[in-house]
C-alpha cells in the first residue's frame, strides 16, 4: 500500500543522518578555524612585543637556533644581570673559542669563563632538559630565558616543566625573520611556531614516558 502523499513529502524533506553529520562536521571545522585564527592573531602580536626591562637573576640561558640570541645573552651577562650563562644547543664539537669568533660583540675572556656550552640539546625539549641539569649543578634559583619572540612562550613552558621551583624571566628578542613580519615566509614561520606551542600546551610534545617525540 502506497504511503499518502503528505507522508512522502515529509520523508523527502527530512534531513538524513549523513546530512546532519556533514553539517555538524562543517560547523565544527569552521569553529576550529575561527578559534585557530583568533589565537594566531594573539600569538603573532605577542611575538612582536618588545622585551621589558631586564631583571637580575642567578643565571641566563640562551637557546640557539636563531640570530641574535647569543649576543643578547652575553650582553645581559656583561651587564651583571646574571652570574652564569648557558648557551644551550650548540654543535657537539663547538668550543668557546669557535663561538667567540662568531659573535658580533666584543666579549672579554673573563666573561667567557662564566659561559657553559650545552652540546646535547637538539630541540626545545632538549633545551629544557639540558637547562635543568645545568641549573641544578650551579644552584640556580632564578633564570633569564633568551630566545626569539615567537619561541619564548614554548621555551618558558618546557623549561618551567623541568624546573618548577626556579623563577623564570622571559627575554624575547626580535630576530631578522620578524623585522618584516608580513612577508609570507615570516607568516609561515609564525604559524608553524604557533602550532608547536599548541601541541606543547596540550602535552603532545612528549610521549608517555616523558621523552621528546621524534
Amino acid at each position: 500500500m502506497a504511503a499518502p502523499p503528505a507522508m512522502r513529502r515529509a520523508a523527502r524533506g527530512a534531513p538524513s543522518a549523513l546530512s546532519i553529520f556533514l553539517r555538524g562536521l562543517l560547523f565544527g571545522l569552521l569553529a576550529c578555524g575561527v578559534a585557530w585564527g583568533i589565537g594566531f592573531a594573539w600569538f603573532f602580536h605577542d611575538a612582536l612585543r618588545p622585551a621589558g626591562p631586564a631583571p637580575t637573576a642567578d643565571g641566563i640561558v640562551a637557546l640557539t637556533g636563531g640570530q641574535g640570541r647569543i649576543e643578547a645573552s652575553l650582553d645581559l651577562l656583561m651587564q651583571g644581570h646574571g652570574r652564569q650563562l648557558l648557551i644551550s644547543g650548540v654543535d657537539a664539537h663547538a668550543t668557546v673559542a669557535a663561538v667567540a669568533a662568531r659573535v658580533q660583540v666584543p666579549v672579554s675572556w673573563d666573561v667567557w669563563s662564566r659561559v657553559t656550552l650545552g652540546r646535547r640539546a637538539t630541540s626545545t625539549i632538549g633545551n629544557a632538559d639540558e637547562t635543568a641539569d645545568w641549573a641544578r649543578a650551579h644552584a640556580i634559583r632564578s633564570l633569564i630565558v633568551v630566545t626569539a619572540g615567537y619561541h619564548i612562550r614554548r621555551a618558558m613552558m618546557e623549561i618551567g616543566r623541568t624546573l618548577p621551583d626556579v623563577t623564570l624571566y622571559p627575554c624575547p628578542i626580535l630576530p631578522p625573520a620578524l623585522r618584516h613580519p608580513w612577508r609570507a615566509a615570516s607568516i609561515r614561520l609564525m604559524a608553524t611556531e604557533y602550532d608547536k606551542w599548541i601541541m606543547a600546551s596540550l602535552g603532545l610534545a612528549r610521549d608517555m614516558n616523558g621523552q621528546p617525540k621524534a
